[in-house]
């Protein structure tokens, strides 16, 4: 689960609404740092091969009206392959990883515990 400002959201209910989209395969939805709400939603969509989804916009409106507005992934990317353990499940922290590292984005965790965010600068 994941908290978008004070607002749970379940990913395997994002992942379920997704994949009834006919230009998509397998998703997998996780949340990234956020200053404002704490976390966005981001989603890594792997497409079908037929029919495609055209762009990241295409996933987004098929969401909005149809999901809860806060349930509706900011960050969509589209990927060919998720990384895997051995036995086959998605690595849900490695995309974490790789997400924050494409948007430029630090999670840090102050002395009481509590998470706060840096956005890094432009290298």
């Amino acid at each position: 689960m994941l908290i978008r400002g004070g607002e749970n959201v379940y990913p395997r209910e994002v992942e379920e609404y997704l994949l009834r989209h006919p230009g998509i395969q397998d998703v997998q939805v996780f949340g990234v740092p956020d200053a404002k709400y704490g976390e966005e939603v981001c989603a890594w969509v792997d497409r079908a091969p037929r029919p495609r989804a055209r762009a990241r916009k295409t996933v987004r409106d098929f969401c909005r009206g149809q999901i809860a507005h806060y349930k509706v992934p900011r960050y969509v990317r589209i990927v060919d392959a998720f990384p895997l353990t051995a036995t086959g499940k998605a690595q849900k922290f490695e995309m974490r990883k790789a997400m924050m590292a494409s948007l430029g984005l630090k999670d840090e965790r102050t002395a009481c515990g509590s998470p706060t965010l840096r956005r890094l600068a432009p290298s």
